[in-house]
């Protein structure tokens, strides 16, 4: 199965702090705060649920999350996460298969790390899904490794590591980072907040999605 991360669940925060120390969860938690009370909230890709700690310390009560990740070793270690007081649905599925019968049903989609898995030409399909599953006005929080064309060589090298590495144990199925930005650009968002993260290598950022 493409891009599943069930033969390094157990493992993954482990690598995560090894490689880049706290830069990746750094640069998700700053989102936090942009989420509004009592908000329907996708979490698409949520890995192995630290997130929903974090989101119980910071956000108010009351968040409806659908927790969507297609590794159900990465979903039974996220329900042993302490998310109250919020209300989780664990969805053991590809985000790219889930929620084809809903439309307009979330205040909040978050992306972490999700979309330098997908291949040039799966890229497009997933997030056009992913958009028609947020509201007008709603927030898409976007955390990801950052796209340059000139990037130095020890990014490049790092990248290409770890493509190799998780191509090999996790059938991941791209091989290079693809530039997002165009796709918020083209879909009426507006880019609220930027941040970067370990010399730029990593990037987050809150797009507000242009209202009815």
């Amino acid at each position: 199965m493409r891009n599943n991360y069930d033969n390094v669940a157990r493992y993954y925060d482990f690598l995560s702090r090894l490689v880049f120390r706290s830069a990746q969860r750094d640069a998700q938690t700053i989102l936090l705060p942009f989420i509004r009370e009592n908000s329907a909230v996708l979490i698409a890709g949520g890995g192995t649920g630290w997130i929903l700690e974090e989101m119980a310390k910071v956000c108010l009560p009351g968040l409806r999350i659908h927790y969507v990740e297609i590794s159900a070793n990465m979903i039974a270690i996220a329900k042993e996460k302490n998310y109250q007081p919020h209300e989780v649905t664990f969805v053991n599925m590809a985000v790219e298969e889930f929620g084809h019968e809903l439309t307009a049903t979330f205040d909040v989609i978050m992306t972490p790390f999700l979309f330098d898995n997908f291949s040039q030409e799966r890229i497009k399909p997933v997030f056009l899904h992913l958009d028609r599953l947020l509201k007008p006005g709603g927030r898409w929080l976007f955390t990801d490794f950052h796209y340059q064309q000139q990037a130095p060589l020890w990014q490049r090298a790092l990248l290409n590591s770890m493509y190799l590495f998780f191509k090999i144990l996790c059938h991941v199925e791209a091989s290079a980072l693809a530039d997002i930005e165009p796709l918020f650009s083209d879909h009426q968002y507006n880019r609220h907040y930027e941040a970067y993260y370990f010399g730029k290598f990593i990037r987050t950022a809150v797009y507000d999605k242009k209202g009815c």
